[in-house]
């Protein structure tokens, strides 16, 4: 498993935490890197702080743009896991750009494969397809 793959996962063990509880996200990264996490490289922790930050830093307009694409699903209906692979993928998208977007869009696709439901996946792929459409074109 590539460095960013490890990073997008851990990513979003620490959102799925910050959406369960609200509790302060520098608290919650770091008692997830002291009890939780294996990994220690450096590298992944750095990406996967990035995805988290910029996540929480820009959730209401993440969250605006899912809800806006996501045809009768409101984000409060969503699987934890689902709406927090998609807030990852999102800021990857339409904040971060160094990613290439399919790159982007199957990483989280193969991430709710692992951590979803059966449908998840197609989901995802479907919401995050829409997005790329309707916000990254402009």
């Amino acid at each position: 498993m590539g460095r960013r793959r490890k990073a997008r996962e851990e990513a979003l063990k620490i959102l799925f935490e910050y959406d369960s509880t609200g509790d302060d996200i520098d608290e919650i990264i770091h008692c997830f890197w002291e009890n939780f996490s294996t990994t220690k490289d450096r590298k992944v922790r750095e990406y996967a702080k990035t995805l988290v930050k910029g996540v929480v830093d820009n959730l209401n307009d993440i969250d605006k743009k899912i809800e806006k694409v996501s045809k009768n699903w409101k984000l409060q209906r969503m699987f934890k896991v689902d709406k927090n692979i998609l807030r990852i993928a999102v800021f990857e998208l339409l904040y971060k750009k160094d990613t290439p977007v399919p790159v982007v869009i199957d990483e989280a696709v193969e991430i709710a494969k692992t951590y979803g439901t059966e449908t998840s996946h197609k989901f995802i792929n479907g919401i995050l397809d829409s997005i790329n459409k309707k916000f990254n074109n402009k």
